[in-house]
């Protein structure tokens, strides 16, 4: 997005020194700048098509992108006493 701002800006300085030149743009007309960003929409509406039609995992919609980079094996949750002994431990 940056590079994209910063030929805005070039362009945008170039057009005010042809101005105070009074020099005329090289640049296409309008209609043809219009073409053009129609172009680069068209080119990108087959990728974006793809990605929305593209179903997403269950597993990986179901669970947060947190909770998946903090995962804990099964294995580490199970307590390792049962209620019963630690009722019969207070005792």
């Amino acid at each position: 997005m940056k590079l994209y701002a910063l030929s805005l800006a070039a362009g945008l300085l170039v057009g005010i020194v042809y101005s105070l030149l009074q020099v005329r743009s090289p640049a296409p007309p309008l209609i043809a700048l219009i073409g053009l960003l129609g172009i680069l929409m068209g080119e990108q509406l087959i990728p974006l098509g793809k990605q929305w039609l593209q179903p997403t995992p269950a597993s990986a919609a179901a669970v947060p992108a947190a909770a998946q980079a903090i995962s804990v094996p099964a294995a580490d949750l199970t307590p390792s006493t049962s209620p019963t002994q630690v009722s019969h431990a207070k005792q």
